[in-house]
């Protein structure tokens, strides 16, 4: 599988021979959308809570005489038809949202994103990635001169000054080959890697 080289001004260049096992598999879109709801599930942290009819403020007064006042029959202020009643069926707090996927099948999925990504297109590499000074404005112009908006940059270390000048643009992530998940390689329109981080992807998923 052969791979675009972008240079500083974007444009492609050579390119560069990716493996096969990675970069070439075939796209598997159940798989792909496992591996994605599944993450997105296990990200949850699981602490929204609701109260039940014995949580919430009421009085166990019976609001109205059971007959002969022409109303529907009611028996507390806690009642779920009532405005500020309990609810019926409370999410609790220890709801458990996580989704199990085997380590072979994460992989897989990942591959098989990177794979679909460099057929469209999206996927391209670049000899390194730094900036002088830790600002976010010669970031912006330089992925912009390089005709990125919205991209996902995968780096083999992180350089402070790249990381200190991305935290403020919302379409731009920099990441390591390892933290490359699933949900921002779906996200972002387009994927950037570096050199040296391309031999550590190979490493972690051929």
């Amino acid at each position: 599988m052969e791979l675009k080289l972008l240079n500083e001004q974007g444009q492609a260049g050579s390119n560069v021979d990716a493996a096969d096992t990675v970069f070439g598999r075939e796209y598997n879109e159940a798989l792909i959308h496992q591996v994605v709801v599944a993450y997105a599930a296990n990200a949850r942290s699981g602490n929204r809570k609701q109260k039940d009819r014995e949580e919430v403020s009421h009085t166990t007064k019976k609001p109205w005489r059971q007959k002969g006042t022409g109303r529907a029959r009611a028996g507390m202020s806690s009642s779920p038809l009532w405005r500020g009643g309990g609810r019926i069926f409370p999410n609790s707090p220890d709801e458990n949202f996580s989704h199990k996927v085997n380590k072979k099948m994460y992989r897989a999925g990942i591959c098989s994103i990177f794979s679909q990504l460099a057929r469209e297109g999206r996927l391209s590499v670049v000899e390194s990635l730094s900036i002088d000074a830790p600002k976010t404005k010669l970031l912006s112009q330089k992925l912009q001169g390089m005709g990125l908006e919205s991209v996902l940059v995968i780096t083999d270390t992180i350089e402070e000054n790249l990381q200190l000048a991305s935290r403020n643009l919302p379409n731009v992530l920099v990441v390591e080959p390892k933290h490359a998940d699933p949900m921002s390689l779906v996200f972002y329109k387009k994927v950037l890697v570096t050199k040296a981080a391309l031999a550590k992807i190979e490493e972690l998923y051929a």
